[in-house]
């Protein structure tokens, strides 16, 4: 980020805006959404400024401006129209240790307004540093049909209570209630109009203490998708928002981590190949440790939880322990990595049978049976099978059908680091070999049932920074 996203303290503040036509009143209009106490600088106002003036809304000062005028402010917006005067007047105000905004001149401005959806107290600036103010706008309408327009007073209702609510209820208890009111019947209630409904539900849920709540520990298995963090689905982003620990595996994007409550702990169990830091005994025992004590407790896996990612082991430990599951699915990475390479799984006429396999299995690397009989018509999704790919080599090769066997290879799949090749079965471990790839890799073979429809073989697409280029 170039810039960083805040809020600022206006209550009582002095905001001063140079210039007298549309751009002052633009920033004008903006800044009367807040407290500050806004002094507009300009000899002449259009119709709009001088009504606001009449009305004592904000106050006007004519002649000329000195770096006294510009000082103990929060803001300096210039608008004056003319590039001449704003540089020399931004100078001035730099010069007098202001905040600036130069309107429609990033390169002087110390802060950008951003588009902003307002309920307040709830506030929402989308900003994109100046570079596609339409598409800000945009996102803003967006947000503006999700929110409820009376969103605001329902905040303001539980700021007043959160005084009472803190004095009755245990934190726990506090969060399950503020996610009741802003995520089921008060809110339903209050965006109908039933202000007063609304107010008593919560009054008398706080004095009881019942709102549906669980206090009790939990397991949620979530799968985070393959690589990007915009592939886990809304559903885990809710648990990641719920959730007290997360214990999460080496090949989640960090960045999935941000969608979390702040203050939810963030445990890495994650296992290098061949060297596992967290034995699955130790992780099963930690999760199952943490439930029992009364954490919500998030279990990250790459991938979909189900699909080879050891999740029966923790599902029985759980289930042993009498602890409420919960499975949230995820993109698998055979999915993900055949929507990395711009393939489909199956195709009508040519593929009908899909087979996910791994050739690493729990007493060490072996051919996988599916391989032994790859028929036509079928589409063999490998994990984790780098290491016994020469070996899978090796034995189709003999295949009476070798020429017509399409391998895809697609290493780190959904991110910045992937790399995605085609090439025949014989030549697989030179080109595993040709781009160092050693691990995190979907193989795909595909014997369709008619070599008519085999794709061209030998391409390779690398993408670098979320650029894609061929080599």
């Amino acid at each position: 980020m170039k810039t960083f996203p805040m809020f600022i303290q206006m209550e009582g503040r002095r905001v001063v805006i140079i210039g007298g036509a549309e751009q002052a009143a633009q920033k004008t209009r903006l800044m009367l959404k807040t407290d500050a106490r806004i002094v507009l600088r300009s000899d002449s106002l259009d119709d709009e400024l001088a009504a606001l003036v009449n009305a004592d809304r904000i106050t006007h000062k004519r002649g000329a401006i000195l770096a006294d005028d510009l000082t103990d402010t929060a803001l300096v917006f210039i608008a004056t129209g003319c590039p001449g005067a704003d540089m020399a007047l931004h100078c001035l105000a730099k010069t007098a240790g202001a905040t600036v905004n130069v309107v429609d001149q990033p390169a002087l401005c110390d802060v950008i307004t951003p588009s902003i959806v307002d309920r307040d107290p709830v506030v929402v600036a989308i900003g994109t540093e100046g570079t596609a103010p339409v598409l800000a706008r945009q996102i803003k309408t967006q947000i503006e049909q999700m929110l409820e327009p009376n969103l605001g007073d329902l905040a303001s209702l539980a700021g007043r209570l959160r005084a009472s609510a803190a004095a009755r209820l245990g934190s726990r208890a506090r969060r399950d209630l503020w996610r009741w009111v802003f995520g089921d019947a008060p809110r339903r209630a209050h965006a109908r109009g039933a202000g007063r409904e609304t107010a008593q539900m919560i009054k008398q849920a706080i004095t009881t203490g019942e709102f549906g709540q669980d206090t009790g520990g939990s397991v949620t298995l979530v799968g985070a998708g393959p690589g990007a963090r915009d592939l886990i689905t809304l559903r885990g982003v809710q648990r990641l928002q719920e959730a007290d620990v997360i214990y999460y595996d080496r090949l989640v994007d960090p960045a999935i981590l941000e969608l979390a409550r702040r203050d939810a702990e963030r445990v890495y169990v994650g296992k290098q190949p061949g060297c596992h830091s967290w034995p699955q005994a130790k992780i099963t025992q930690t999760v199952v440790t943490a439930a029992l004590n009364g954490a919500r407790v998030v279990r990250l896996k790459c991938g979909d939880p189900g699909i080879f990612a050891r999740g029966m082991e923790e599902l029985d430990a759980v289930r042993a322990a009498g602890i409420p599951l919960e499975i949230v699915p995820g993109v698998t990475a055979a999915c993900g990595a055949a929507a990395a390479s711009g393939q489909t799984l199956t195709e009508r006429e040519a593929i009908d049978t899909l087979i996910l396999t791994t050739g690493h299995f729990a007493d060490g690397c072996a051919i996988p049976e599916a391989v032994k009989n790859l028929t036509p018509g079928s589409c063999i999704a490998l994990y984790m099978a780098v290491t016994t790919a020469p070996a899978i080599s090796a034995y189709l090769a003999t295949h009476h059908r070798v020429s017509d066997i399409c391998v895809t290879i697609v290493a780190h799949a959904q991110s910045e680091k992937q790399i995605v090749a085609t090439c025949d079965i014989a030549s697989l471990p030179a080109t595993l070999n040709r781009y160092h790839i050693t691990d995190t890799t979907m193989l795909f073979l595909k014997l369709r049932k008619n070599a008519e429809h085999s794709s061209s073989l030998g391409t390779v697409t690398v993408r670098n920074q979320g650029e894609f280029s061929v080599a």
